[in-house]
């Protein structure tokens, strides 16, 4: 089957992970990605060498993508990039604030130029404001947005442990990009959009503002329990092994009573709920009691050993275009 973006051009001045995120979806359903990087490459590689040497991070969101290496200062790099462009559909950039319009690419002039181009620009705190030329990184988004506020045990706040702001960004612009694109089959018109980091985290904590406002105090922090329900969190059983019970309402409750620890419900239950005990039949034509199900406990996994296959590739230096990491078809 087609892909939905086959066909498709997206052209991104990105690096670190809202951006590429946001690509990587777009690479997934069939779009073709040419990355430009700058010459010593997206810092996103070297955040660590846990995948044989190469980043994770950066392994997770470049897959499926080509990789072009310019210095958008130069004037011939500039124009190559340039007329790249003119046959895009879709460019993405996640420069440091206004970079990209001082390098001449601004998103509205490149609008005017070729009206049909859907232009996405990520930001940490949006294109006005007193912040907007401000850098921003994930864990400073996660503390001024109170997200930090909420996470962690109650001595002390807590990060949640990925990227959640970036990642935030990056999903509402695959979002928003997608929505152009449909309006753009419509009216033939692309787009100029903005996402910020702080206003796709600071939407998540709307209950949190209403906890606050309807209250008098913010929803205290309590690990990995839930501040008003329960039980839904970590509990130890009597032999000494920790469990995740997740239930949110008085049904599933019931269900959890007659659970056994693999989930399946007791023998005497099963007997009630049989269509022999309840005298329904199964089949065509029959209805059927629907048993809940004891799904909301968890018991404890063992991680997976092994983080990625990939070989490692090697990156040529100077202005060499090279493909890495492609997408199975």
């Amino acid at each position: 089957m087609t892909q939905a973006l086959a066909g498709m051009l997206v052209v991104a001045l990105e690096q670190a992970v809202a951006a590429p995120l946001c690509t990587s979806r777009l690479a997934d359903a069939g779009a073709r990605i040419i990355k430009i990087e700058r010459p010593e490459g997206d810092f996103a590689r070297g955040y660590d060498q846990v995948a044989h040497g190469e980043s994770a991070y950066f392994l997770w969101l470049n897959r499926g993508k080509e990789s072009l290496t310019l210095d958008i200062k130069d004037p011939e790099d500039k124009a190559l990039l340039l007329r790249i462009l003119a046959r895009a559909d879709v460019f993405v950039q996640n420069l440091a604030p206004r970079a990209a319009a001082r390098a001449g690419f601004d998103p509205a002039e490149l609008r005017a130029r070729h009206p049909r181009l859907v232009t996405c620009s990520i930001s940490g705190y949006g294109e006005s404001g007193p912040y907007r030329d401000m850098k921003a990184y994930d864990m400073l988004i996660q503390a001024e947005t109170g997200l930090a506020d909420i996470t962690g045990p109650p001595e002390a706040p807590g990060r949640v442990g990925v990227s959640v702001s970036d990642i935030a960004a990056g999903l509402n612009s695959y979002a928003a990009i997608l929505e152009a694109l449909v309006r753009r089959e419509r009216t033939g018109e692309g787009a100029t959009l903005a996402v910020s980091l702080f206003d796709a985290t600071a939407e998540w904590m709307a209950v949190p503002l209403m906890f606050q406002e309807m209250t008098g105090k913010a929803p205290p922090r309590v690990g990995i329990n839930h501040p008003s329900i329960a039980p839904y969190g970590a509990f130890r059983t009597g032999d000494g092994k920790g469990i995740v019970i997740s239930i949110q309402n008085e049904r599933d409750m019931a269900a959890s009573r007659s659970a056994s620890p693999t989930g399946r419900r007791s023998t005497a239950s099963s007997r009630r709920n049989s269509p022999a005990s309840t005298g329904r039949r199964s089949g065509r034509g029959s209805r059927r009691r629907a048993s809940p199900s004891a799904i909301s406990i968890r018991w404890p996994i063992s991680p997976p050993t092994r983080i990625c296959g990939a070989s490692r590739s090697k990156r040529k230096a100077g202005r060499s275009r090279c493909r890495f990491h492609r997408r199975a078809d």
